[in-house]
């Protein structure tokens, strides 16, 4: 690669530093085994695909294929295709010409237009330009594209001055065409028009456009990648056989295999939402709990598996979560706050339009009896693994026969703490938080093993104005 802070202005200089062209699979293939060699992270951010996707995304990569990514939402695909754009180099140089629609290789032009000009020229006044990585790459959503807006169409002004409609100055070029020597994404392929489909034979397979019905013949160099939804891409009619007959290599995405992986994929995506001047602790049982949900709302049978529960889901949860305690955090002065489960009883706004229900298995269950089936389930199996780890009695012996607890998002902490004098030692170990010295983590404890005995049926529950009544039987 030419040093950016030298780069060539003309086609002499450019031929004097000895740069030579390459079709940008063969460039990212040569940066792809660059970075192998290195030992570069070369997909930063992608968590739980090491053993599983990303292997077939670097063997696409050395057999220099297009690629489609097919998973249900919320399984990276989007920004697996975008994390490609670091395989590009840093800049290439193309005709820096105005009546060239193309960024055309200086050193290989395919348009009539640069050939013309680079014979026609002297090559110390053939311009050059540098067009930089992070302008290579384009997406495009498939519902509403046409036809003239990624691969072109007649330009009327031309053929009015005589222009024959199979010249290539006849073409206002489209997304792809202008994408020449760079990346093409094009997500939800099932959605596309299936006459935009038809359109992209040539392109994948030729490279070369055809335009109601007249083929204009050059080289274009581009990677294309799609994405698309199993359920709608298996569907008999929805993608012509030919177009996925010209798709090099299927990438599988899948969600993560275990609670664990998305817990990272959680933490990672949430960032720094629990700093500021209000900071959030939040005890890791509860990060548990906000993740099994997601994976009990993807096991269960009243919600539309063919749609999927993304990873958003998890983490628009944990973000609701996360301001609900600072709000009580706010307006009763406790800091750190420590989120509790009384409030995930605000998930309905963050969950309720992530999911749709199976209205064959919902049996007229609304969506909120949905989600309070599926809450319940994930409190029940993450309390039940610290029951199995440190034993029930150990866990909930604070808790005496005929105790009525009172608990609530608005609720100080304090009043858990006068409730409740003394804490197990086995809590401080079990939960992994200084319950026994802060009132708020003890909240969140005292919270977590009611609602935790409550699905294993040793305690009742009544709920009134907001606030949760749990009785010791």
């Amino acid at each position: 690669m030419v040093n950016p802070m030298n780069q060539p202005t003309n086609l002499y200089q450019l031929r004097e530093t000895g740069w030579k062209s390459k079709t940008v699979k063969r460039e990212i293939h040569d940066n792809f085994v660059a970075a192998l060699e290195r030992g570069d992270n070369i997909y930063p951010g992608i968590v739980g695909y090491e053993n599983t996707v990303l292997p077939e995304i670097n063997l696409a990569l050395l057999a220099q294929h297009d690629m489609l990514f097919l998973g249900e939402k919320g399984q990276a695909k989007s920004r697996l295709m975008r994390s490609l754009v670091h395989l590009l180099d840093d800049a290439i140089p193309y005709l820096d010409v105005p009546q060239i629609p193309l960024h055309d290789d200086p050193l290989d032009p395919i348009t009539t237009a640069g050939k013309r000009y680079v014979a026609e020229h002297d090559e110390a006044t053939v311009p050059i330009a540098w067009w930089n990585r992070e302008d290579r790459y384009t997406e495009r959503l498939a519902p509403g594209t046409k036809f003239a807006d990624i691969i072109g169409e007649i330009d009327p002004a031309m053929l009015a001055s005589g222009t024959s409609m199979s010249a290539e100055e006849s073409l206002h070029f489209g997304l792809i065409p202008r994408m020449h020597r760079g990346i093409f994404a094009m997500n939800e392929l099932p959605e596309l028009d299936e006459l935009v489909q038809v359109g992209m034979f040539n392109i994948l397979e030729e490279r070369d456009v055809q335009i109601r019905g007249f083929p204009v013949r050059f080289d274009i160099d581009v990677l294309i990648l799609f994405s698309a939804n199993p359920a709608t891409y298996n569907r008999s009619g929805k993608v012509i056989p030919q177009l996925k007959d010209r798709i090099g290599s299927l990438i599988q995405t899948h969600y993560p295999r275990s609670r664990e992986l998305g817990i990272e994929i959680l933490e990672q995506e949430a960032g720094g939402e629990a700093q500021g001047p209000y900071p959030v602790a939040v005890p890791y049982f509860m990060r548990e709990i906000i993740e099994q949900i997601t994976i009990q709302a993807r096991q269960s049978k009243f919600i539309d598996q063919q749609s999927g529960v993304s990873a958003r889901f998890s983490l628009a949860n944990y973000r609701t979560m996360i301001a609900s305690a600072r709000q009580r955090a706010i307006a009763l002065g406790e800091r750190p706050a420590v989120p509790r489960i009384s409030d995930l009883g605000h998930l309905y706004s963050s969950s309720l339009g992530k999911l749709e229900l199976d209205l064959m298995g919902s049996h007229q269950m609304s969506e909120r009896q949905v989600l309070d089936a599926v809450l319940s389930e994930a409190i029940g199996i993450v309390f039940q693994e610290y029951v199995d780890k440190h034993g029930l009695e150990a866990i909930g012996e604070i808790f005496g026969k005929g105790v009525k607890v009172e608990v609530g998002d608005a609720l100080p902490s304090s009043q858990y703490a006068d409730r409740l004098k003394r804490v197990p030692p086995v809590w401080d170990k079990a939960f992994e938080v200084n319950a026994s010295t802060d009132d708020a983590m003890r909240a969140s404890c005292v919270e977590f093993v009611l609602a935790g005995l409550h699905s294993l049926d040793q305690v009742s529950r009544a709920q009134a104005h907001g606030q949760v009544t749990y009785t010791v039987r």
